[in-house]
């Protein structure tokens, strides 16, 4: 198996049509015609992933957020970034990034969170040529804000969410972007959502929901993008049996609730 065999099937599970213009995916470090046996998966390179990734003796490292991320002027092990990058490079440690054309993807991390809230009818938030950002659905019958929030809970495995809106209001039609999606709010409310739902949002976002009387409900943004990462291993594992591929162990959510 050689690296360029992944980047293909990549290339066709998440096309990199689908990202955002500002993103930056695919194939980041690397020699496509790298042998590949050992490839861990994970949300973002952490100095944590990084060690494991290179203790483990990985040849490919397939990160949600890209590294790098924006260009580099120089690469030095001056700052976090270059040091990374030099580490992986010397234990000759691919970098392939999906990021936002995973997103949106067909079996991507909105459409599995549309999925794991029993969402139907699901749709792109934002449709575009292939697909679209986001998606959005109803639910089979109406639930409370809070019916949802613990079951957005159960889905993703965490201890509570955070949500702008009455609990007991009634919801039907969810809006859902994983990640940093506040942006996407106004589209929600074009689609007539009553709920949206984002890992992460800022303050301004939250008082402009409230006042345009949708909900929000923010899980975090590690939640809400890193069970996509332990799925992305699992179809991938189900895809090339004769490699070794897992989800990082070592990664942590670096936010803890105190």
């Amino acid at each position: 198996m050689i690296l360029a065999d992944l980047c293909d099937f990549l290339d066709a599970f998440a096309p990199p049509r689908l990202a955002a213009e500002w993103d930056n995916v695919g194939l980041l470090v690397g020699d496509r015609l790298q042998k590949v046996s050992r490839v861990i998966v994970c949300l973002t390179v952490t100095p944590a992933v990084a060690a494991e990734a290179i203790r483990e003796r990985a040849d490919l490292i397939i990160t949600h957020h890209p590294l790098p991320f924006r260009p580099l002027n120089r690469l030095t092990t001056d700052e976090p970034t270059g040091r990374l990058l030099l580490d992986l490079i010397r234990a000759c440690v691919g970098i392939y990034s999906p990021h936002t054309a995973f997103d949106s993807a067909a079996q991507g991390i909105n459409q599995q969170l549309a999925e794991g809230l029993g969402l139907v009818d699901i749709q792109p938030l934002v449709p575009a040529v292939d697909l679209g950002a986001g998606r959005c659905g109803r639910l089979v019958q109406p639930q409370t804000l809070g019916q949802v929030a613990a079951r957005l809970a159960q889905f993703l495995k965490i201890g509570q969410v955070a949500a702008v809106g009455d609990i007991q209001r009634p919801v039907e039609r969810v809006g859902i972007a994983c990640g940093s999606a506040g942006e996407l709010l106004a589209a929600a409310i074009d689609a007539r959502c009553d709920l949206f739902l984002t890992g992460e949002a800022r303050l301004h976002t939250c008082y402009e929901a409230e006042a345009s009387g949708i909900a929000l409900l923010l899980a975090g943004h590690y939640a809400s993008e890193r069970f996509g990462v332990e799925k992305l291993a699992e179809i991938l594992a189900g895809q090339f049996p004769a490699l070794s591929i897992w989800p990082s162990r070592d990664e942590r959510n670096p936010l803890k609730w105190l």
